[in-house]
């Protein structure tokens, strides 16, 4: 459970930026007609959510 928390931390804090212009880049290049193309971006986007959420909750923990 511990490598699960950490690779999420790590990921959100490391590959937020490449995946977000990426995505914005497909996204304003490119017509979602693949609904795989949709569900792999959201659940990008919510990998590096729930990193930066677990971070947030553990920092405010560390700084009580």
């Amino acid at each position: 459970m511990f490598f699960i928390k950490y690779l999420l931390i790590w990921i959100s804090q490391n590959l937020s930026i490449p995946f977000w212009m990426v995505g914005h880049v497909h996204l304003s290049m490119n017509i979602y007609e693949d609904i795989y193309e949709v569900i792999a971006s959201i659940g990008m986007n919510l990998i590096v959510a729930i990193g930066f959420i677990i971070d947030y909750l553990d920092q405010k923990k560390l700084n009580k």
